[in-house]
């Protein structure tokens, strides 16, 4: 066992280029913190001693995977991305993510941008040969804490990230595999209560506290799997969460009518289930409900109301979570919420790490309220965009804070290090940081903006005026994103159109595609509708007067972010226009598809028809033929019978014989040919009596006819052909496409209950497609008790094909080709698939 263990180290030494001969090397300083070592030989575990790239998406998950199993000593807090065109919800580390730009900038580590499908770009990390060396002095302890999460437990096989379109899953290349959590979201308790800006208020009542609640987020239990590190606080903080979602004046209206705030008692419940039966008498509804209360509105212009969420949690985890819900006619939407307390923390000291996921439960519930308001025709063009993600979209966070704790400058929290990475976690990506003034501080994120200071709450009108710009902007971008998808579902949609030649499925498919692309088309050409006409009316406040709301104006940009939209917007029609007539392309290609395979019928039905008229002709002269020696086969017979009876041998020898003979023949000469008359009648309708009842039983066949156009393997199929009696084969040569006709009959009648079937197949030999199967059955052959029917037939011919092997599933598998739509929803349904077996597995335990 021991050599065993010294040869698997040995082999990892000399396969990753890694381990040191001697101690003193193995205790060498490197340079790097802990983390960075460590995180530094991963990446060179899975760059194969730089033969190979790994991608940022894959080394997030492995990081968490660290985190989780304390290889690392990192935070994480859960961010939105985008992982091949679907936005999920990842348990990302900003301390990790920050380590590894270090390394990079060391040039430990190299990177590279590649071009995906999903169009956006994703980055790649490779050891240097400077990484190598610096590999080689880190220590065989934290080589051996980094194998833990690295390989497979008991071996030293790799394990790989790799998505499944839902989850990612850590596999090895035996077959090993589990998944990982990192797309599972961690919940927090917290109370909080309706907050909605009073630059958007016209008129009303104030807003509800829950103060008087706090308390009862101080449980025990969390759901979070890491020990966090605090490093910045937040006293008496206000959260916004806002998007844009294509409105209109009437759809204001519906809203309005939808929510109650026209009737005498407004608000109530309401549920995103629709009601199949409304002309019932009642119904029941399972589903958590959400409280409404309308704050104020104008019919065509606004409507603002307080949402309380009733949404079951975790056990363990209780959120009281009221929002302030502000929708207006140029499609923004505001959540406000006040944070009343968080975990054990009320009112002050809010760590980042519980906003982080505080914000993420803010966002999917936010969704899941706007959309049991809207209409289904909003529904289905946030859905459209999102690509059926649209409970996952990404919105901006605003988050005021009346203190920061520790109150630094703009300057010193964009430190590339912990004060960076924390803000990271709530606003994203941070972009740049202001002190607007003496105690105000605004920070910039790629998903949001921190405002802290004790007048940061005088900047409301500035900053919900910025919002209505920044929503617009992140839905133009998932639009722009979303017409790249289109682009490349049309393209796809040609080649489908250049070899529907040699796919007889093909026409189906490209009339399905068709028909939906004009639906998405028409659908985006909507929305740009929506997004010119927002801008229109957006307002743009005017620069305040005091030096800090200036300044905050000018870092904003307020002022010129309406002309840049206005301008991306104008280019986006433009993609539309070019689209619509790609479009109108297709169609045309798809009817000249359609036309040419009409014209091949057309062909095939007047040979066809032509054949059968020189059928049917020489079928009537067989008939008349065929008649006339009938009837002359049984007058000869007849008479070859009397002549039998006549004869020198038979009983006309017999003297009792000759008399009667010499009465009939010789003394009554007519007598006889009555008799030779009535013999050849006689002969006659036995003859057609027999024939009657053989064509009877030539009736007694069963002809079935299958169209397959099913992807084939050739070879198999002729090594099946072998085994079976050939009688017949046609072969037809095309531009595009062989066709083989061949007839085989079977060997064993036994297994078909005594009556060989007859078989033509019809299959393209060029493209490898089985297109026609016709079978001709006697069952007039067949034992009474052993015939097949119809059914018993079929099952047996396509049975055998499937048990030789003979279709290709691969080859017919067209799910690379569909529409990203199409797509989604086939992770949809195999997700529900697996949700409901597991389901009937728990009932059975």
């Amino acid at each position: 066992k021991e050599l065993k263990d010294d040869e698997l180290e040995d082999s990892e030494d000399e396969s990753s280029g890694s381990e040191t001969d001697t101690d003193s090397e193995e205790e060498e300083d490197t340079g790097l913190t802990e983390n960075q070592n460590r995180l530094l030989y991963l990446c060179d575990l899975h760059s194969d001693g730089g033969k190979k790239w790994m991608r940022k998406p894959a080394l997030i998950v492995l990081i968490y995977e660290g985190i989780v199993a304390n290889v690392f000593d990192f935070d994480y807090a859960p961010q939105s991305d985008l992982i091949e065109n679907r936005r999920v919800w990842l348990n990302i580390s900003q301390e990790g993510k920050s380590d590894i730009e270090f390394l990079r900038e060391e040039e430990l580590l190299a990177g590279l941008q590649k071009p995906t499908r999903s169009y956006k770009p994703v980055t790649c990390y490779q050891i240097t040969k400077k990484g190598m060396g610096v590999v080689k002095k880190i220590s065989r302890k934290d080589k051996e804490i980094v194998h833990e999460v690295t390989y497979m437990r008991g071996s030293r096989e790799l394990l790989e990230a790799e998505w499944d379109g839902n989850d990612y899953w850590l596999q090895s290349k035996s077959g090993y595999r589990r998944k990982s959590t990192i797309t599972d979201t961690e919940d927090v308790s917290y109370v909080s209560s309706a907050y909605v800006p009073q630059c958007l208020r016209y008129g009303g009542r104030p807003t509800l506290s829950n103060a008087h609640r706090a308390h009862e987020s101080a449980v025990n239990t969390n759901q979070i799997r890491d020990n966090l590190d605090e490093v910045i606080t937040l006293n008496s903080v206000s959260i916004i969460v806002a998007e844009y979602v294509p409105f209109g004046a009437n759809q204001i209206v519906q809203l309005n009518n939808n929510v109650g705030s026209t009737e005498r008692v407004q608000g109530g419940f309401i549920s995103p289930d629709i009601d199949d039966n409304a002309g019932g008498t009642s119904m029941t509804d399972d589903h958590d409900l959400t409280s409404v209360d309308i704050l104020d509105y104008t019919l065509t212009h606004h409507i603002n109301f307080e949402a309380e969420i009733r949404f079951q949690e975790e056990s363990g985890v209780v959120q009281v979570e009221t929002f302030g819900v502000s929708l207006n006619a140029e499609g923004t939407c505001f959540y406000g919420m006040q944070v009343e307390a968080v975990m054990d923390r009320i009112k002050d000291n809010i760590s980042l790490d519980h906003l982080a996921r505080l914000l993420v439960d803010v966002q999917q519930d936010s969704s899941a309220i706007v959309d049991s308001i809207i209409s289904e025709y909003q529904r289905e063009l946030m859905q459209l965009i999102f690509l059926g993600d649209a409970s996952n979209r990404n919105k901006v966070n605003l988050i005021i804070a009346n203190e920061i704790t520790p109150h630094l400058t703009a300057e010193e929290y964009m430190d590339k290090g912990e004060y960076e990475n924390e803000l990271k976690q709530v606003i994203g990506d941070t972009k740049a940081a202001y002190d607007i003034s003496e105690h105000d501080t605004l920070i910039f994120g790629a998903y949001g903006l921190l405002v802290c200071g004790p007048n940061s709450r005088h900047h409301e009108p500035l900053l919900c005026a910025y919002l209505q710009f920044i929503t617009i902007d992140i839905f133009v971008q998932n639009y722009f994103a979303r017409m790249w998808i289109l682009s490349a579902d049309m393209e796809t949609t040609n080649k489908v159109i250049e070899v529907s030649d040699s796919d007889p499925t093909s026409l189906g498919r490209i009339r399905y595609r068709i028909c939906k692309l004009a639906r998405d088309i028409i659908q985006l050409d909507e929305i740009l509708g929506y997004l010119l006409e927002a801008l229109e009316i957006i307002e743009i406040p005017p620069e305040p007067p005091e030096q800090a709301g200036r300044s905050l104006y000018e870092r904003l940009e307020i002022s010129g972010m309406r002309s840049q939209l206005v301008r991306r917007t104008t280019d986006l029609k433009k993609n539309i226009a070019g689209s619509q007539r790609y479009l109108d392309v297709l169609r045309e290609r798809a009817h000249v598809v359609s036309e040419g395979k009409m014209f091949e019928l057309n062909e095939n039905l007047e040979a066809n028809s032509r054949k059968l008229c020189e059928l049917q002709d020489y079928n009537c002269q067989s008939a008349h033929s065929l008649w006339i020696l009938k009837l002359m086969f049984a007058g000869t017979f007849a008479w070859d019978l009397l002549d039998r009876l006549t004869g020198e041998w038979t009983v006309m020898n017999s003297t009792w014989m000759q008399e009667m003979a010499n009465t009939m023949i010789l003394v009554s000469p007519g007598l006889w040919f009555v008799i030779s008359i009535f013999m050849w009648l006689g002969v006659s309708v036995g003859i057609l009596i027999i024939f009657s009842r053989m064509n009877k039983d030539s009736h007694k066949i069963i002809t079935l006819k299958q169209r397959l156009n099913k992807r084939i393997f050739v070879e198999k199929l002729r090594d099946l052909l072998k085994t079976k009696i050939k009688t017949m084969e046609e072969f037809k040569y095309g531009p595009e496409k062989d066709i083989v006709t061949l007839t085989y009959e079977e060997k064993d009648p036994k297994e078909w209950g005594n009556a060989a079937p007859t078989v033509v197949i019809e299959y393209d030999q060029r493209n490898q497609y089985l297109l026609d199967v016709t079978l001709h059955y006697s069952k007039a052959e067949a034992s009474r008790n052993l015939a097949f029917n119809a059914t018993d037939l079929q099952k047996k011919l396509l049975t055998e094909f499937e048990e030789l092997g003979i279709y290709d599933p691969e080859g017919e598998d067209h799910s690379g080709d569909a529409l990203a739509v199409d797509k989604r929803l086939a992770i949809e349904q195999r997700i529900n698939a697996e949700e409901a077996e597991g389901e009937e597995e728990e009932e059975d335990e």
